[in-house]
């Protein structure tokens, strides 16, 4: 598969500053230590899109990277990351959850859950959220180059297991950054999300 043609577009503290972009958009939202910034790298096939850093929590806002000049990869900032302050995680709870579950452009949420560990109930209430509210979203386990095959798979399959009766889910997808396992998967999901979704232009 070659590279997509993706780039910087803007970043945003608020979602109130957010402007009306009329092309379908496919967030990634995780925990801070998840490895998301990596996982976007790596779905891209760019070293640098996303930055990288040895400490959780770099990102602060939401990002947007238009892609193909068809859709717009969104990033939103890590979730769970305790040294800041607590009007600083409210802010990063009102600006993730505002997107998610109330974003029109929004086509997918691509939920990160790091495969080596249990799921946090932080996790799991924001799955139930966007269940709630009828938001499509993937769930993306990372870091399973970390993990032996047949413990990979067994997490695989409780997750699979833990959204069998959820009607929004569309896949969970076992990945890694450093090997490229599960991209096209993850490819084909967003692929599917991006078509299905209504134009911007039709909704209410």
């Amino acid at each position: 598969m070659n590279a997509p043609k993706v780039g910087f577009l803007a970043s945003y503290d608020w979602l109130e500053q957010v402007p009306d972009y009329p092309f379908p958009e496919v967030a990634f939202a995780g925990r801070s230590n998840v490895g998301k910034s990596s996982l976007l790298n790596a779905l891209v096939l760019q070293r640098r899109l996303a930055h990288v850093s040895a400490a959780p929590g770099r990102t602060r806002s939401i990002n947007f990277y238009p892609v193909n000049g068809a859709w717009m990869l969104v990033d939103l900032p890590g979730y769970g990351f305790a040294r800041v302050s607590k009007q600083e995680r409210q802010r990063f709870r009102d600006l993730i959850l505002g997107y998610l579950l109330h974003r029109r452009q929004m086509a997918l949420a691509c939920i990160l859950l790091d495969s080596r560990h249990e799921p946090t109930a932080g996790d799991l209430s924001l799955l139930e959220e966007l269940e709630l509210h009828y938001r499509p979203y993937a769930v993306v386990l990372t870091k399973a180059d970390t993990l032996v095959h047949a413990h990979a798979q067994e997490r695989l399959e409780q997750i699979q297991g833990l959204l069998r009766q959820c009607n929004h889910c569309m896949g969970v997808v076992l990945t890694s950054a450093h090997t490229g396992a599960g991209r096209t998967q993850l490819w084909a999901i967003i692929q599917k999300a991006v078509q299905q979704c209504k134009p911007i232009t039709d909704r209410a």
